[in-house]
C-alpha cells in the first residue's frame, strides 16, 4: 500500500504540475475576457439567488440549487484545506486561493452556462446535465463525456464521501471522545434518510443548513480576528509579501518556493469552490431557471461565498493566529493548526470548530452524492439511482473507520482527471458561453438600464 500511495503521490505532483497550473488559470483569464469580466455582476448574482422566477423550469428553484452546490464545496476544505496550503506553501498560499477563487467566478459561470443549455431530460421527467452532456451535445466528443462521468462517479466516493466522513469521525472523536464506529453508524443513517428522497431532499435540508452551518463558522472567524485584532493588519502584509516572496517569510511560517505557494494555493482553491472541477453545474442544470446566463449568475456568487468570504477568514483567521503565538502554533498542521487558533476562544472556539466541520463535511457528502448519482445516470442510465444511493450510504461508514491517506491522494489524481475534459469543454464553447451572456446580461443590461434594474422591475411582478 505504501509503494502505491508513493506512485499516486507522484502521478499527483505531475497532473498538479504546471501544465494544470497553466490550463486552469489560462481558462480563469479567458472566461472573464469572453464574458466582458463577469465578476462585475457578482452582487446581481446575489440578488438572483433569492429572487423567485416563477416563469422558469426545472426540478428546483436556483437558491436551493445554490444551496446544494455550496453544501457540496464548503466544506473541509474550507478548514483543513486552507491550514494545509498554509503548511505547504506558506502565508502566501492564501492570496493565490483568492486569487483562483476571483478568477474562477468566471469559470464557474461558464459551467452553469453550458449546464443549462444543453440540459435534458432523463427517462424519470428530471432535468440533468452538467459537463458530460456540454461535451456530448455541445462539441460532439461523446467519448470525453464518458470519461468525465467515468472520473466523477469514482472521484465522488473519494472527495464527496470517504475523506468527509473520516473528518467528522476524527473531529467527533477527538473532542467528544465518541468512537468512530457509532458515528460512522449515525452518519450512515442520516445521509440515507436524506439521499434517498433525491435532489429535492437534498436541497429541502442544504436550504436550511448551509445559512446556519455558514453563519456560525463565520461568526466564530469575526470574534477570533477581533482577539488577534492587532495582528490582522500584519496578517494580511504577510499574505500578499509571502505571495510574491515566499521563501522571505519567518516568525512560525515553513519556507516554500513560488511554485510551491502558487501550486498549493492553486489547487486547494480548486479543491475549496471546484471552479473548473465541473461539479457544480451538475446540480445547475436541474435548476428553474428562464435562461442559462440567470442560472450562471447564481452559480458564480457561490465562489464569492465559498472562496472570498469563508476561505479569506479562514486564512486571516490561521495566519494572524501564527503571528501571534508563533511557538504555541510551529508544528500544527491540517485540522489541528485551525483548532489552535480558534483556541483563542475559550471553552466555545473548540465547539464552534468542531460543529463547522461535522456540517461542513455532512453537506459536502449530501452534495457530491447527487453528483455521483448524475454521472452514473449518464453512463448507465436510471437503473443505478437507487444502487447508487445504498452504496454511497454504505461507504459513508467505511469513511469513517478507515485510514485514508491513500484516499485523499487518489482523489487528489482523479479531481485532475475531471478537470481536464471540463476545460476542454469550457475552451471549446467559450463562443457560447459569451453569446449567451451578450444575449442575457449585456444586451439586456443596454436595453433596460441593467439587470439588476430588470430585476427590480420583474420580481415583483413574479411574487404576484
Amino acid at each position: 500500500m505504501e509503494a502505491f500511495n508513493n506512485v499516486v503521490t507522484a502521478i499527483n505532483g505531475v497532473v498538479w504540475g504546471p501544465i494544470m497550473l497553466v490550463l486552469l488559470i489560462g481558462t480563469h483569464v479567458l472566461l472573464s475576457i469572453r464574458t466582458g469580466v463577469i465578476q462585475r455582476k457578482t452582487f446581481t448574482g446575489i440578488k438572483l439567488s433569492v429572487t423567485p422566477d416563477a416563469e422558469a423550469s426545472g426540478d428546483i428553484g436556483g437558491f436551493a440549487a445554490l444551496a446544494t452546490a455550496l453544501a457540496a464545496t464548503i466544506g473541509t476544505g474550507n478548514i483543513v484545506g486552507v491550514a494545509t496550503a498554509v503548511g505547504t506553501g506558506g502565508p502566501g498560499a492564501v492570496f493565490w486561493m483568492w486569487f483562483t477563487g476571483l478568477l474562477g467566478m468566471a469559470t464557474k459561470y461558464g459551467e452553469a452556462t453550458l449546464a443549462v443549455k444543453y440540459r435534458v431530460k432523463a427517462a424519470d421527467g428530471s432535468y440533468i446535465g452538467g459537463p458530460m452532456y456540454a461535451l456530448e451535445r455541445g462539441l460532439g466528443q461523446k467519448w470525453l463525456g464518458v470519461l468525465f462521468a467515468l472520473f466523477t462517479g469514482i472521484a465522488c466516493f473519494g472527495i464527496g464521501n470517504m475523506t468527509q466522513g473520516n473528518s467528522i469521525a476524527e473531529s467527533v472523536n477527538g473532542t467528544f471522545g465518541v468512537p468512530k464506529m457509532v458515528t460512522g453508524v449515525v452518519l450512515m443513517v442520516l445521509t440515507g434518510l436524506v439521499i434517498l428522497g433525491g435532489v429535492k431532499s437534498i436541497s429541502k435540508v442544504c436550504e436550511k443548513l448551509i445559512p446556519l452551518m455558514a453563519g456560525l463558522y463565520i461568526l466564530g472567524c469575526v470574534i477570533i480576528l477581533v482577539v488577534n485584532g492587532a495582528y490582522v493588519g500584519p496578517a494580511f502584509a504577510t499574505i500578499i509579501k509571502g505571495a510574491f516572496n515566499p521563501q522571505a517569510v519567518g516568525g512560525g511560517f515553513v519556507g516554500a518556493t513560488i511554485v510551491m505557494c502558487i501550486r498549493a494555493g492553486v489547487s486547494r482553491g480548486l479543491f475549496t469552490n471546484e471552479s473548473g472541477l465541473g461539479s457544480a453545474p451538475i446540480v445547475d442544470a436541474c435548476a428553474a431557471t428562464r435562461n442559462p446566463a440567470r442560472q450562471a449568475l447564481i452559480s458564480m456568487s457561490g465562489v464569492f461565498w465559498d472562496t472570498i468570504v469563508v476561505c479569506l477568514l479562514t486564512g486571516l483567521v490561521l495566519v494572524s493566529a501564527i503571528l501571534k503565538d508563533p511557538v504555541g502554533m510551529e508544528g500544527l498542521v491540517g485540522a489541528n493548526l485551525t483548532a489552535g487558533a480558534f483556541n483563542a476562544i475559550p471553552v466555545v472556539g473548540p465547539a464552534v470548530l468542531t460543529f463547522g466541520l461535522i456540517t461542513f463535511a455532512w453537506s459536502t457528502i449530501l452534495g457530491w452524492s447527487y453528483y455521483g448519482e448524475r454521472a452514473w445516470v449518464y453512463l448507465v442510465g436510471i437503473k443505478s439511482i437507487m444502487p447508487f444511493r445504498i452504496a454511497w450510504t454504505i461507504v459513508v461508514l467505511v469513511g469513517c473507520v478507515a485510514a485514508l491517506e491513500v484516499v485523499w491522494n487518489v482523489a487528489d489524481t482523479l479531481n485532475a482527471c475531471m478537470a481536464f475534459p471540463n476545460m476542454v469543454a469550457l475552451i471549446g464553447l467559450s463562443g457560447v458561453i459569451a453569446s449567451e451572456t451578450k444575449k442575457y446580461v449585456w444586451d439586456k443590461d443596454a436595453e433596460m438600464g441593467g439587470l439588476m434594474k430588470w430585476m427590480d422591475d420583474v420580481a415583483p411582478q413574479l411574487d404576484k
